[in-house]
């Protein structure tokens, strides 16, 4: 089933609802996701782009290019 009748589906099941409850939930469901949907940057990355981040990790571990923890702490002490 494709998106649009995903769509349909649920707004007429949505219809036949007689719980005052279960509108609200999905009301605050749906609030929810729109706050979620619309945060600046939050968009996923590539498989690509993941393992090109991943290589550089590497390649700077091994470069010994890297703090360990106890550096980073210390800076925030």
């Amino acid at each position: 089933m494709n998106l649009e009748a995903r769509k349909i589906e649920f707004i007429k099941e949505f219809l036949k609802l007689q719980s005052q409850e279960a509108i609200v939930r999905l009301e605050q469901l749906l609030k929810q996701e729109r706050k979620r949907s619309s945060k600046p940057g939050l968009t996923p990355i590539s498989t690509e782009e993941l393992n090109r981040r991943i290589d550089q990790s590497e390649s700077d571990f091994s470069s010994k290019r890297y703090k360990s923890s106890n550096e980073l702490l210390k800076k925030y002490e």
